[in-house]
Protein backbone atom coordinates (compact mmCIF):
# COMPACT_ATOMS: atom_id res chain seq x y z
CA UNK A 1 0.00 0.00 0.00
CA UNK A 2 1.42 3.15 -0.98
CA UNK A 3 -0.34 6.34 0.50
CA UNK A 4 0.04 10.25 -0.08
CA UNK A 5 -0.38 12.34 2.55
CA UNK A 6 -1.03 16.27 2.95
CA UNK A 7 -0.98 17.81 6.49
CA UNK A 8 -1.16 21.05 7.70
CA UNK A 9 1.79 19.76 10.12
CA UNK A 10 4.29 17.15 10.59
CA UNK A 11 7.17 16.41 12.10
CA UNK A 12 9.97 17.88 12.86
CA UNK A 13 7.59 20.41 13.73
CA UNK A 14 4.43 19.65 16.58
CA UNK A 15 2.90 17.14 14.03
CA UNK A 16 2.70 13.97 16.43
CA UNK A 17 -0.36 12.10 15.09
CA UNK A 18 0.73 11.76 11.27
CA UNK A 19 4.71 11.31 12.36
CA UNK A 20 3.76 8.86 14.49
CA UNK A 21 1.06 7.24 12.33
CA UNK A 22 4.19 7.07 9.21
CA UNK A 23 6.29 5.54 11.90
CA UNK A 24 4.38 2.58 12.47
CA UNK A 25 3.24 2.45 8.79
CA UNK A 26 6.28 1.89 7.50
CA UNK A 27 7.10 -0.77 10.51
CA UNK A 28 3.37 -2.07 8.89
CA UNK A 29 5.06 -2.63 5.25
CA UNK A 30 2.67 0.89 4.38
CA UNK A 31 4.86 3.26 2.05
CA UNK A 32 4.20 7.23 2.60
CA UNK A 33 4.92 10.07 1.24
CA UNK A 34 4.45 13.32 2.84
CA UNK A 35 3.71 17.42 1.57
CA UNK A 36 3.38 19.46 4.58
CA UNK A 37 3.76 23.51 5.41
CA UNK A 38 7.25 24.49 6.64
CA UNK A 39 7.30 25.38 10.22
CA UNK A 40 10.67 25.96 11.86
CA UNK A 41 10.66 24.00 14.83
CA UNK A 42 12.17 20.84 16.03
CA UNK A 43 9.84 19.59 18.92
CA UNK A 44 9.74 16.13 17.01
CA UNK A 45 12.89 15.98 15.02
CA UNK A 46 13.44 12.32 16.10
CA UNK A 47 10.22 11.54 13.82
CA UNK A 48 11.81 12.46 10.97
CA UNK A 49 13.37 9.83 8.44
CA UNK A 50 9.92 7.42 8.76
CA UNK A 51 8.63 9.05 5.28
CA UNK A 52 9.59 10.88 2.47
CA UNK A 53 8.42 14.58 3.24
CA UNK A 54 8.13 17.66 0.78
CA UNK A 55 8.14 20.96 3.20
CA UNK A 56 6.38 24.38 1.64
CA UNK A 57 7.35 27.74 2.92
CA UNK A 58 4.73 30.08 2.63
CA UNK A 59 5.94 32.67 5.37
CA UNK A 60 8.57 33.81 8.02
CA UNK A 61 6.66 32.83 11.14
CA UNK A 62 8.56 35.75 12.86
CA UNK A 63 7.01 38.25 11.64
CA UNK A 64 2.99 38.77 12.07
CA UNK A 65 2.80 41.03 9.48
CA UNK A 66 3.98 38.10 6.94
CA UNK A 67 1.70 35.60 8.63
CA UNK A 68 -1.59 38.11 8.65
CA UNK A 69 -1.38 38.06 4.49
CA UNK A 70 -0.74 34.76 4.24
CA UNK A 71 -4.03 34.38 6.04
CA UNK A 72 -6.09 36.80 4.54
CA UNK A 73 -4.82 35.61 1.04
CA UNK A 74 -5.54 31.94 2.16
CA UNK A 75 -8.71 32.88 3.52
CA UNK A 76 -10.32 34.36 0.24
CA UNK A 77 -8.20 33.03 -2.05
CA UNK A 78 -7.31 29.37 -1.18
CA UNK A 79 -3.53 30.62 -1.45
CA UNK A 80 -2.10 27.78 1.00
CA UNK A 81 -4.36 24.90 -1.11
CA UNK A 82 -3.36 26.17 -4.25
CA UNK A 83 0.54 25.99 -3.58
CA UNK A 84 -0.11 22.39 -1.71
CA UNK A 85 -2.25 21.33 -5.17
CA UNK A 86 0.25 22.13 -7.24
CA UNK A 87 2.62 19.88 -5.62
CA UNK A 88 0.43 16.74 -4.85
CA UNK A 89 -0.12 17.05 -8.77
CA UNK A 90 3.96 16.49 -9.15
CA UNK A 91 3.92 13.73 -7.00
CA UNK A 92 0.74 11.79 -8.21
CA UNK A 93 2.64 12.17 -11.93
CA UNK A 94 5.86 10.99 -10.82
CA UNK A 95 4.38 8.07 -8.61
CA UNK A 96 1.61 5.93 -8.39
CA UNK A 97 -0.54 6.09 -5.07
CA UNK A 98 -3.60 4.08 -3.96
CA UNK A 99 -5.02 6.86 -1.49
CA UNK A 100 -4.62 9.77 0.12
CA UNK A 101 -4.99 10.62 3.51
CA UNK A 102 -5.51 14.44 4.52
CA UNK A 103 -5.06 15.99 8.41
CA UNK A 104 -6.05 18.69 9.45
CA UNK A 105 -6.99 20.88 12.16
CA UNK A 106 -9.26 23.51 10.44
CA UNK A 107 -9.39 23.16 7.13
CA UNK A 108 -6.49 23.14 5.37
CA UNK A 109 -5.26 21.71 3.31
CA UNK A 110 -8.50 19.75 3.41
CA UNK A 111 -9.53 21.56 -0.40
CA UNK A 112 -6.23 20.72 -1.97
CA UNK A 113 -6.45 16.96 -0.64
CA UNK A 114 -10.06 16.74 -2.67
CA UNK A 115 -9.44 18.28 -5.85
CA UNK A 116 -5.90 16.52 -6.40
CA UNK A 117 -8.01 12.99 -5.23
CA UNK A 118 -10.84 13.49 -7.72
CA UNK A 119 -8.17 14.09 -10.49
CA UNK A 120 -5.86 11.30 -9.79
CA UNK A 121 -8.90 9.15 -9.04
CA UNK A 122 -7.96 8.38 -5.90
CA UNK A 123 -10.16 7.69 -2.65
CA UNK A 124 -9.85 10.25 -0.15
CA UNK A 125 -9.78 9.66 3.75
CA UNK A 126 -9.90 13.03 5.90
CA UNK A 127 -8.29 12.99 9.56
CA UNK A 128 -9.54 15.94 11.43
CA UNK A 129 -7.82 15.95 14.88
CA UNK A 130 -9.57 19.63 16.14
CA UNK A 131 -12.38 21.25 14.56
CA UNK A 132 -13.45 25.11 14.78
CA UNK A 133 -16.63 24.41 16.60
CA UNK A 134 -15.03 22.98 19.30
CA UNK A 135 -13.40 26.09 20.70
CA UNK A 136 -15.08 28.61 22.93
CA UNK A 137 -13.77 31.30 21.28
CA UNK A 138 -11.48 32.12 18.35
CA UNK A 139 -9.02 29.99 19.56
CA UNK A 140 -8.90 28.47 16.12
CA UNK A 141 -6.93 31.06 14.44
CA UNK A 142 -3.34 30.95 15.28
CA UNK A 143 -3.08 34.45 16.04
CA UNK A 144 -4.70 37.14 18.17
CA UNK A 145 -5.97 39.50 14.97
CA UNK A 146 -5.11 43.28 14.93
CA UNK A 147 -7.62 45.98 17.13
CA UNK A 148 -9.71 47.29 14.03
CA UNK A 149 -12.60 49.18 15.41
CA UNK A 150 -14.63 45.75 15.28
CA UNK A 151 -13.78 44.97 11.85
CA UNK A 152 -11.40 42.25 13.42
CA UNK A 153 -14.91 40.47 14.35
CA UNK A 154 -16.52 40.66 11.20
CA UNK A 155 -13.18 38.85 9.82
CA UNK A 156 -13.28 35.80 12.35
CA UNK A 157 -16.13 35.25 11.25
CA UNK A 158 -16.16 35.72 7.70
CA UNK A 159 -12.86 33.01 8.96
CA UNK A 160 -15.33 30.50 10.64
CA UNK A 161 -17.84 30.83 7.73
CA UNK A 162 -15.41 30.31 4.68
CA UNK A 163 -13.66 27.37 6.87
CA UNK A 164 -16.69 25.83 7.90
CA UNK A 165 -18.23 25.60 4.17
CA UNK A 166 -14.98 24.38 2.64
CA UNK A 167 -14.27 21.67 5.03
CA UNK A 168 -17.99 20.25 4.55
CA UNK A 169 -18.07 20.55 1.06
CA UNK A 170 -14.81 18.01 1.40
CA UNK A 171 -16.02 15.67 4.19
CA UNK A 172 -19.24 14.87 2.25
CA UNK A 173 -16.82 13.86 -0.47
CA UNK A 174 -14.37 11.92 1.33
CA UNK A 175 -14.62 8.06 1.34
CA UNK A 176 -14.10 7.69 5.00
CA UNK A 177 -13.04 10.04 7.99
CA UNK A 178 -11.67 9.95 11.12
CA UNK A 179 -11.53 11.86 14.41
CA UNK A 180 -10.21 12.05 17.81
CA UNK A 181 -13.38 11.84 20.39
CA UNK A 182 -16.90 10.26 20.41
CA UNK A 183 -18.07 14.37 20.28
CA UNK A 184 -16.40 14.99 17.23
CA UNK A 185 -17.42 12.15 15.26
CA UNK A 186 -21.24 12.65 16.78
CA UNK A 187 -20.48 16.01 15.03
CA UNK A 188 -18.67 14.59 11.78
CA UNK A 189 -21.55 12.53 10.90
CA UNK A 190 -24.00 15.10 10.24
CA UNK A 191 -21.33 15.98 6.58
CA UNK A 192 -20.73 12.04 5.96
CA UNK A 193 -21.86 8.83 7.79
CA UNK A 194 -18.06 7.01 7.68
CA UNK A 195 -16.63 8.62 10.52
CA UNK A 196 -14.78 6.62 12.46
CA UNK A 197 -12.94 7.44 16.08
CA UNK A 198 -9.06 6.55 16.16
CA UNK A 199 -8.16 8.80 19.71
CA UNK A 200 -4.30 10.27 20.22
CA UNK A 201 -2.01 8.76 21.70
CA UNK A 202 1.12 7.71 22.97
CA UNK A 203 4.20 5.84 21.65
CA UNK A 204 5.05 2.90 23.27
CA UNK A 205 8.73 2.50 22.72
CA UNK A 206 9.15 6.10 24.60
CA UNK A 207 6.60 6.65 27.16
CA UNK A 208 6.33 3.86 29.92
CA UNK A 209 6.41 4.16 34.01
CA UNK A 210 9.70 4.67 35.43
CA UNK A 211 10.40 4.29 39.66
CA UNK A 212 11.75 7.62 39.76
CA UNK A 213 11.92 9.58 43.22
CA UNK A 214 11.48 13.46 43.74
CA UNK A 215 13.36 15.54 46.48
CA UNK A 216 10.28 18.13 45.95
CA UNK A 217 7.06 17.08 45.08
CA UNK A 218 6.18 18.36 41.18
CA UNK A 219 2.93 19.30 39.97
CA UNK A 220 3.87 19.63 36.21
CA UNK A 221 1.54 20.78 32.92
CA UNK A 222 3.41 20.89 29.50
CA UNK A 223 1.37 22.38 27.07
CA UNK A 224 0.22 26.32 25.84
CA UNK A 225 -2.65 27.75 27.91
CA UNK A 226 -4.32 30.04 25.09
CA UNK A 227 -7.43 31.09 26.98
CA UNK A 228 -8.43 30.51 30.68
CA UNK A 229 -12.38 29.77 28.73
CA UNK A 230 -10.37 26.65 27.02
CA UNK A 231 -8.38 25.55 29.77
CA UNK A 232 -8.77 26.81 32.92
CA UNK A 233 -6.11 26.75 36.51
CA UNK A 234 -8.62 28.28 39.10
CA UNK A 235 -9.67 25.16 40.89
CA UNK A 236 -5.55 24.42 40.90
CA UNK A 237 -4.92 27.40 42.12
CA UNK A 238 -7.61 27.56 45.15
CA UNK A 239 -6.77 24.26 46.33
CA UNK A 240 -3.26 25.49 46.53
CA UNK A 241 -3.91 28.28 48.06
CA UNK A 242 -6.10 26.41 51.02
CA UNK A 243 -3.45 23.81 51.69
CA UNK A 244 -0.59 26.08 51.87
CA UNK A 245 -3.07 28.51 54.67
CA UNK A 246 -3.57 25.30 56.46
CA UNK A 247 0.39 24.72 56.22
CA UNK A 248 -0.10 20.98 54.51
CA UNK A 249 2.14 22.31 51.92
CA UNK A 250 4.97 24.76 51.72
CA UNK A 251 6.79 26.40 48.63
CA UNK A 252 10.39 24.54 49.26
CA UNK A 253 8.77 21.34 48.53
CA UNK A 254 5.34 21.86 46.73
CA UNK A 255 6.51 22.93 43.21
CA UNK A 256 3.62 23.82 39.59
CA UNK A 257 6.69 23.41 37.19
CA UNK A 258 4.65 24.93 33.74
CA UNK A 259 6.77 24.14 30.52
CA UNK A 260 5.17 26.33 28.20
CA UNK A 261 5.33 29.51 26.05
CA UNK A 262 5.65 32.59 26.47
CA UNK A 263 2.11 34.14 26.19
CA UNK A 264 0.65 31.02 28.09
CA UNK A 265 3.13 31.68 30.43
CA UNK A 266 1.45 35.86 30.93
CA UNK A 267 -1.75 34.10 31.68
CA UNK A 268 -0.81 31.49 34.40
CA UNK A 269 1.01 34.36 36.12
CA UNK A 270 -1.91 37.05 36.41
CA UNK A 271 -4.40 33.89 37.19
CA UNK A 272 -1.57 32.88 40.08
CA UNK A 273 -1.38 36.51 41.45
CA UNK A 274 -5.57 36.45 41.65
CA UNK A 275 -4.85 33.39 44.20
CA UNK A 276 -1.80 34.65 46.21
CA UNK A 277 0.23 31.00 44.99
CA UNK A 278 3.03 32.88 42.59
CA UNK A 279 5.59 32.11 45.13
CA UNK A 280 4.96 27.91 44.04
CA UNK A 281 5.33 28.34 40.25
CA UNK A 282 8.23 27.34 37.95
CA UNK A 283 8.17 28.37 34.11
CA UNK A 284 10.06 26.89 31.94
CA UNK A 285 10.60 27.07 28.44
CA UNK A 286 9.33 24.10 25.62
CA UNK A 287 11.34 21.30 25.72
CA UNK A 288 12.22 18.52 22.85
CA UNK A 289 9.31 15.66 22.80
CA UNK A 290 12.45 13.38 23.77
CA UNK A 291 12.34 15.16 27.32
CA UNK A 292 8.86 14.50 28.14
CA UNK A 293 8.70 11.23 29.59
CA UNK A 294 11.74 11.72 32.03
CA UNK A 295 9.81 15.13 33.56
CA UNK A 296 6.41 13.31 33.54
CA UNK A 297 8.52 10.47 35.01
CA UNK A 298 9.56 12.33 37.69
CA UNK A 299 6.44 14.31 38.45
CA UNK A 300 4.03 13.91 41.61
CA UNK A 301 1.17 15.03 39.44
CA UNK A 302 0.60 15.27 35.96
CA UNK A 303 -1.76 18.48 35.10
CA UNK A 304 -4.39 18.51 32.71
CA UNK A 305 -6.18 21.77 32.44
CA UNK A 306 -9.67 21.77 30.69
CA UNK A 307 -13.02 23.53 31.48
CA UNK A 308 -16.82 22.66 31.46
CA UNK A 309 -17.81 20.79 27.91
CA UNK A 310 -20.78 22.50 27.25
CA UNK A 311 -22.43 25.22 24.50
CA UNK A 312 -20.37 28.02 26.03
CA UNK A 313 -17.13 25.94 26.61
CA UNK A 314 -14.70 23.63 24.65
CA UNK A 315 -15.52 20.09 23.83
CA UNK A 316 -14.27 17.12 22.77
CA UNK A 317 -10.48 18.10 23.23
CA UNK A 318 -7.94 15.26 23.98
CA UNK A 319 -4.61 16.22 24.02
CA UNK A 320 -1.73 14.53 23.09
CA UNK A 321 -0.61 14.93 26.73
CA UNK A 322 -3.15 13.51 28.40
CA UNK A 323 -1.79 9.82 26.72
CA UNK A 324 1.24 10.74 27.28
CA UNK A 325 0.91 11.30 31.35
CA UNK A 326 -1.33 7.70 31.06
CA UNK A 327 1.55 6.05 29.84
CA UNK A 328 3.93 6.54 32.61
CA UNK A 329 1.06 5.80 34.73
CA UNK A 330 1.57 9.14 36.97
CA UNK A 331 -2.01 10.46 38.83
CA UNK A 332 -3.65 13.04 36.90
CA UNK A 333 -5.69 15.68 37.62
CA UNK A 334 -7.66 17.33 35.27
CA UNK A 335 -8.96 21.09 35.91
CA UNK A 336 -11.79 21.62 35.53
CA UNK A 337 -13.16 18.49 34.69
CA UNK A 338 -14.67 18.68 31.64
CA UNK A 339 -17.36 16.40 32.45
CA UNK A 340 -17.35 14.83 28.61
CA UNK A 341 -15.29 12.69 26.96
CA UNK A 342 -12.23 13.65 28.77
CA UNK A 343 -13.57 12.93 32.47
CA UNK A 344 -15.13 9.44 30.87
CA UNK A 345 -11.57 8.03 29.53
CA UNK A 346 -10.15 9.25 33.26
CA UNK A 347 -12.52 7.34 34.95
CA UNK A 348 -12.33 4.17 32.84
CA UNK A 349 -8.59 4.06 33.02
CA UNK A 350 -8.14 4.70 36.64
CA UNK A 351 -5.99 7.41 36.04
CA UNK A 352 -6.63 10.32 38.05
CA UNK A 353 -9.36 12.97 38.88
CA UNK A 354 -11.31 14.85 36.50
CA UNK A 355 -12.25 17.93 39.15
CA UNK A 356 -15.50 19.31 39.75
CA UNK A 357 -15.15 21.49 43.02
CA UNK A 358 -11.98 22.73 45.24
CA UNK A 359 -12.37 20.17 47.77
CA UNK A 360 -12.19 17.35 45.80
CA UNK A 361 -8.92 18.92 44.34
CA UNK A 362 -7.76 19.61 47.59
CA UNK A 363 -8.41 15.97 48.75
CA UNK A 364 -6.73 14.76 45.91
CA UNK A 365 -3.41 16.84 46.31
CA UNK A 366 -3.14 16.25 49.76
CA UNK A 367 -3.66 12.13 49.69
CA UNK A 368 -0.66 12.85 46.62
CA UNK A 369 1.35 14.78 48.74
CA UNK A 370 1.41 12.53 51.64
CA UNK A 371 2.28 9.56 49.64
CA UNK A 372 4.75 11.38 48.45
CA UNK A 373 6.00 12.59 52.00
CA UNK A 374 6.80 8.54 52.41
CA UNK A 375 8.00 7.38 49.55
CA UNK A 376 9.41 9.68 47.95
CA UNK A 377 7.04 9.43 44.77
CA UNK A 378 3.43 8.72 43.97
CA UNK A 379 1.83 6.29 42.05
CA UNK A 380 -1.82 5.36 40.76
CA UNK A 381 -3.54 2.00 39.56
CA UNK A 382 -4.49 2.62 36.19
CA UNK A 383 -6.11 0.37 34.49
CA UNK A 384 -3.39 -0.99 32.26
CA UNK A 385 -5.30 -2.83 29.62
CA UNK A 386 -7.03 0.03 29.12
CA UNK A 387 -4.28 2.30 29.08
CA UNK A 388 -2.71 -0.07 26.14
CA UNK A 389 -5.60 1.04 23.36
CA UNK A 390 -4.26 4.07 23.15
CA UNK A 391 -0.77 2.99 22.00
CA UNK A 392 0.29 4.63 18.68
CA UNK A 393 1.14 1.11 17.35
CA UNK A 394 -2.25 -0.10 17.88
CA UNK A 395 -3.91 3.40 16.35
CA UNK A 396 -1.62 2.56 12.82
CA UNK A 397 -3.43 -0.70 12.68
CA UNK A 398 -6.66 1.56 13.53
CA UNK A 399 -5.93 3.28 9.93
CA UNK A 400 -4.45 0.47 8.12
CA UNK A 401 -8.31 -0.96 8.48
CA UNK A 402 -9.71 1.79 7.72
CA UNK A 403 -7.48 2.19 4.75
CA UNK A 404 -7.78 -1.52 3.60
CA UNK A 405 -12.11 -0.93 3.99
CA UNK A 406 -11.82 2.45 1.44
CA UNK A 407 -10.08 -0.21 -1.05
CA UNK A 408 -11.97 -2.98 -0.61
CA UNK A 409 -15.48 -1.49 -0.75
Amino acid sequence: MNILILCDMFPPAFGPRMGYLCKYLKQSGVETSVITEYIPDETFAFLKGDADVVYIPFYDANRFSAWLRIFLLDMFFGYKNRRMYREARRQTRAKRYDLILCSSYRLFPLPAACRIAKEAHLPLAVDLRDVIEQFSGNEYIAHSLPRLGGLERVVAWLFKTISLRRRNRVLRRAAHVTTISLWHVELLKRYNPHVSLIYNGFDPDIFSPSAVKSEQFFVTYTGRLTSTLLRNPGLLFEAVKLLAGESLIHPDTFRIRWFTDEKSRRIIQCEAAKYAVADFMDYHDYVPATEIPAILNESSIVLLLANKSDDRGPKGIMTTKFFEALAVERPILCVRGDEGCLEEVICRTRSGLSAHDVQETRQFIERHYRQWLTDGRTTVDVDRAEVEKFSRKAQAEQFIHVFEQILNT
